[in-house]
C-alpha cells in the first residue's frame, strides 16, 4: 500500500476515536470564549475531525506529486469521506446540531453515489471525484466544522455561519448528485 492510500486508511481510523470522544459519557470540562461554551470533548472532537479532514487533500497531493495515483485510491479516497462525515452528520443529529432531514439527504445522496460507482466498477470502470464533488465534500466539512465548533467564532458575532454553511453544504450535495448521475446515466442503463 502507497504512502497516499495509507493517509486515506488512517483518516478511516481516526473515525472510531472521534466518535467515542463525541459521544461517550466524558466530562473534560468547558472552555470558555466570551460568553460561550463549548465542552473540551466537543472542541477536541472537532479539531481531531478537521485533521482527519485535512488527511483528505494531503492523500491527494502525494498521490499525485508523486505519481501514486491508483485505482484503490480513486475508491477509498471518496468512501473515507463519505464516512468520516456521515458519522459527524449523525453525531450532530444526537447532539441537537443539525436537522435530521438534512442528515439524511446527505447521507442518502452518499450511498446513490456509492453505488452507481460499484456499478460503475463492474462495467471496469473506476470513477474519480470530479471538482463539482471535491466542492461538496469541502462545503460539507466546513459546515460539520462550524457545527462541531458550536458555530465558533461567529456565534460571538451572532452570525450563524454553521447553519448557512450546512445548507450550502445540502445544495451541493443534491447539486453534485444529480450531475454525477446524469453524466454517468448511460452507464447505469446499460449495466446488467
Amino acid at each position: 500500500m502507497n504512502l497516499p492510500n495509507k493517509i486515506t486508511v488512517s483518516r478511516i481510523l481516526l473515525i472510531p476515536i472521534f466518535m467515542v470522544i463525541m459521544l461517550a459519557p466524558f466530562d473534560w470540562g468547558e472552555l470558555n470564549f466570551g460568553k460561550e461554551t463549548i465542552p473540551v470533548t466537543h472542541f477536541v472532537g472537532a479539531l481531531l475531525f478537521i485533521i482527519a479532514s485535512t488527511t483528505d487533500w494531503i492523500d491527494g497531493y502525494y498521490a499525485r506529486k508523486l505519481n501514486l495515483v491508483t485505482d484503490l485510491g480513486k475508491f477509498l479516497d471518496p468512501l473515507a469521506d463519505k464516512l468520516l462525515v456521515s458519522a459527524a452528520l449523525i453525531i450532530l443529529v444526537q447532539l441537537d446540531f443539525a436537522p435530521a432531514w438534512i442528515v439524511i439527504l446527505i447521507i442518502s445522496r452518499e450511498f446513490a453515489v456509492t453505488g452507481l460507482r460499484l456499478v460503475l466498477a463492474g462495467t471496469g470502470e473506476v470513477v474519480a471525484a470530479n471538482m463539482l464533488g471535491k466542492i461538496k465534500t469541502w462545503a460539507q466539512i466546513i459546515a460539520v466544522s462550524a457545527l462541531l465548533l458550536h458555530n465558533l467564532p461567529f456565534e460571538l458575532l451572532s452570525i450563524p455561519f454553521g447553519t448557512i454553511a450546512l445548507w450550502i453544504a445540502a445544495f451541493f450535495t443534491v447539486y453534485s448528485g444529480w450531475d454525477y448521475f446524469a453524466k454517468n446515466k448511460q452507464v447505469f442503463l446499460n449495466s446488467k
